[in-house]
């Protein structure tokens, strides 16, 4: 494994509340991820904020009739509020324009942009543009809409596609319309700076082709991207809200950096003041961004791939001297599948989308977790069923999982005083089960590393189903009739799959798992994830057994959408 990690997640837009398709596609895979490499001691940091900057909240502001700042705090304190509730364990959560973050973070994307402007790699073009003549102004690309030109869906903005993903040229949108009039736009010209994508081709398609272990969704759309033809783009806007442009040019003036080109430069900046409050220097950043001994992931969700794939890895080559990111984690999109309803798109405007605020008002956390993992889009797009939630809580997590730890800790207060029993003599089928710990950690380490978290959590729940077997076959409720010390050999194996449970569980169910902690006293530790093969030791006091997880299925509101 590598010495440093710099784990990302998604920027999200700060101008709207989060659902469970944004949680499936990026935030909770990336949590998995960094909640084990804590549990194995490693240097880590998990990076993520919202993306304040750009057309798309300016738009929220004139359709809400209030300013910019007022959107962004709005919605960035929402935000954080749902990734906190549902246990996404950042170690930073920043903001693009934000107080506390904007300064630092405009300073290093302008840096940025003048040390690429200082290699020549931007061109300085007046081009033509869609103007909306009745508000007076160039239309930004979230500020029109349209049909694609290359699938002809309408979901289309002036700068991609939402059902094909695609790259889109803002003059080739098919039927524009301007989002702020409504009316059709007229084609003016302007001058902006763009970045010739084309140049980074064939090293972009290099670097591609190296990454054998990435997953087919994204490797193979970026290659098919570079194939049709990578396009210049502008990295510069007709905005008002945003990044000035740092050139003492007149042509720059009044303009602001495309949203895109800041956006992935938050993780950046957003590190850079993580580091400084941790009581280091600001430009401490550079040891996780620039030094090949740590290892760059970004988790994101398929609508990001071209900027996270093309566009980001072009604006580090132009650069120069920042590393590329080890890994792309993308997840497909969620739909949503009601009971009599055909499956369908999440969609604010349609009232299909389930919010997490809302969700976590009524319910647990883990819960969410533990299905949001368990249906995870990771090669294709999957569905959230309200229905099928209640089923794998209450046949799952509730009947397996949550079942076997109360069981055996109410067991050994009934009958061995709170304690953890005598080791007494272990036969076959006692070893067997112990090994079973170390092989399923083992596999749920390895699927984790190789960022399958759907397989890890089928594999910890393998371990807890395996315990449960083994109980049902050594019959403690009848041994300890016939011979407590058998008997307590019993409930002893048990409590050791217990602690490996609470280890293992930790990253997808973080909240149940700190309950197994009280319960054993295992908390703490440098290594938990070597350590929770370390047996409890016989006469080791345990707390009262808790419940880990609670029956929803006469709960008709799991699934409710609003």
């Amino acid at each position: 494994m590598a010495d440093r990690y710099l784990v990302t997640a998604a920027l999200p837009y700060s101008n709207g509340r989060l659902h469970v398709g944004h949680m499936a596609g990026a935030y909770v895979p990336a949590d998995i991820y960094v909640r084990y490499l804590r549990l194995r001691n490693r240097d880590v940091r998990f990076i993520c904020g919202s993306d304040d900057n750009g057309g798309a909240i300016e738009m929220s502001a004139i359709k809400e009739g209030i300013e910019p700042a007022e959107i962004v705090a709005k919605y960035h304190a929402s935000q954080e509020a749902s990734f906190r509730g549902l246990g996404i364990s950042f170690d930073i959560y920043g903001g693009t324009h934000s107080p506390g973050f904007v300064e630092r973070h405009n300073q290093i994307s302008q840096d940025f942009f003048l040390a690429i402007h200082r290699k020549g790699f931007f061109t300085k073009k007046t081009e033509k543009q869609l103007y909306d003549p009745v508000v007076g102004k160039f239309l930004a690309d979230r500020y029109v809409t349209g049909n694609c030109h290359h699938c002809g869906s309408d979901k289309a903005y002036g700068d991609q596609c939402e059902d094909c993903g695609r790259t889109i040229e803002t003059l080739l949108l098919k039927n524009p319309k301007s989002l702020l009039s409504g009316t059709t736009p007229e084609i003016r010209s302007t001058t902006h700076w763009y970045l010739a994508l084309s140049r980074f081709e064939k090293p972009l398609q290099e670097w591609l082709g190296s990454k054998t272990d990435w997953r087919p969704t994204v490797v193979n759309f970026a290659l098919g991207q570079i194939r049709e033809g990578l396009p210049e783009r502008s990295m510069t806007r007709d905005l008002s809200w945003g990044i000035p442009v740092p050139l003492e040019d007149p042509d720059a003036a009044s303009k602001v950096l495309y949203v895109w080109f800041d956006a992935p430069i938050g993780y950046v900046s957003f590190t850079s003041s993580l580091l400084e409050r941790e009581g280091g220097s600001p430009s401490d950043y550079e040891k996780y961004w620039k030094s090949p001994e740590s290892k760059i992931i970004h988790f994101i969700g398929e609508d990001n791939i071209v900027f996270h794939a093309l566009i980001w890895p072009a604006m580090l080559l132009a650069e120069g001297t920042f590393q590329p990111p080890h890994q792309v984690v993308a997840n497909s999109f969620l739909n949503i599948k009601f009971p009599g309803a055909e499956e369908e798109k999440i969609s604010k405007s349609r009232g299909t989308a389930v919010w997490i605020e809302e969700f976590l008002q009524e319910y647990d956390p883990d819960a969410l977790r533990y299905y949001l993992t368990a249906i995870a889009p990771e090669g294709a797009r999957t569905a959230y069923s309200p229905e099928d939630f209640l089923d794998r809580n209450d046949g799952e997590l509730v009947a397996t999982l949550g079942n076997f730890v109360n069981r055996n800790v109410s067991f050994a207060h009934k009958y061995f005083e709170g304690k953890v029993p005598e080791v007494g003599d272990r036969e076959e089928i006692d070893q067997a089960m112990l090994a079973e710990c170390r092989a399923q950690r083992d596999k749920v380490a390895q699927e984790i590393e190789g960022f399958r978290f759907k397989n890890a959590l089928t594999e910890m729940m393998n371990l807890a189903r395996a315990g449960n077997l083994y109980l049902d076959r050594k019959k403690p409720w009848s041994q300890r009739k016939e011979s407590l010390a058998a008997c307590g050999t019993t409930i002893n194996v048990c409590l050791q799959v217990i602690r490996t449970l609470g280890v293992l569980m930790e990253p997808f169910l973080p909240h149940a798992a700190a309950k197994v902690d009280q319960m054993l006293g295992t908390a703490g530790g440098n290594n938990r994830w070597e350590e929770s093969l370390t047996e409890l030791e016989a006469g080791r006091s345990l707390a009262e057994a808790q419940m880990l997880f609670r029956k929803l299925r006469e709960d008709s509101r799991a699934g409710s959408a609003s």
